[in-house]
């Protein structure tokens, strides 16, 4: 049987390459493409009007590679004097890595929740963030920032572009193929595999095992038809190989 992993960009295919070399058979499946935001170029204003102190959220590793490569090409510098955050070890290394700054993240639970609990959100009277995401995407931690005290806002970094396939021929391929666990990395992804697959296959598609990285997730799953949902402890994909061979 085949596992058919939908997660975007190179993760997704190294993790359909890891999962391929372990003896497994993996296909790989991206239903989005990420391109430049539409507020980029305000990135090096917004961190500039921010105060020493302050705190930026990048909420994933596509935010540090677009809001990167935009501060380099004007030759802006990440500031010293303010406070960097992400919610994951990986996005954390990944950004220290291209900017030289420490950055904080939650260790047991990566997630808005997570991140919500750091002693540095206890409380948020009078602070500025400047959260760096994509298009869409949850505004739970947005809304919780505000209700603490927190004057927040965004920067459209990277938008999600659907990739279009002939979904009838492409899901019945995948069916044929003997797929029966889907690799799911978020609530957009989610969706879009549910509008990519055809009425007539959606029973086989809830018939296959789902793996996600998010209680949030899963209940939506769950909400949408699925019976098995198996919950990843982190999102990186070490942490889903292991998942997804045991």
């Amino acid at each position: 049987m085949a596992i058919l992993v939908t997660r975007p960009d190179e993760r997704g295919k190294q993790l359909a390459d890891l999962l391929n070399q372990a003896g497994r058979v993996a296909l790989y499946l991206p239903l989005f493409t990420f391109e430049s935001g539409k507020e980029l170029e305000t990135l090096p204003r917004k961190l500039e009007r921010l105060k020493s102190g302050d705190y930026v959220f990048l909420v994933s590793k596509s935010a540090v590679d677009f809001s990167v490569k935009t501060l380099k090409e004007v030759g802006f510098h990440w500031r010293e004097d303010l406070q960097y955050f992400t919610v994951g070890q990986r996005t954390a290394q990944h950004f220290s890595c291209q900017s030289e700054q420490s950055i904080r993240y939650p260790i047991e639970q990566e997630n808005s929740e997570g991140l919500l609990a750091l002693p540095q959100m206890q409380p948020l009277n009078g602070k500025q963030i400047l959260i760096l995401r994509g298009n869409g995407g949850r505004e739970y931690f947005t809304e919780q920032a505000k209700k603490r005290g927190a004057m927040v806002e965004t920067v459209e970094c990277y938008r999600r572009e659907p990739i279009i396939y002939n979904n009838d021929e492409q899901s019945s391929i995948y069916k044929r193929s003997g797929v029966d666990t889907l690799v799911v990395t978020s609530l957009e992804i989610l969706h879009a595999l549910i509008k990519f697959v055809p009425e007539a296959e959606q029973s086989w598609l809830k018939s296959c095992k789902l793996v996600t990285v998010s209680a949030r997730i899963a209940d939506v799953a769950k909400s949408q038809g699925w019976q098995t949902v198996v919950l990843s402890p982190k999102a990186d994909n070490q942490s889903l190989l292991k998942t997804l061979l045991s």
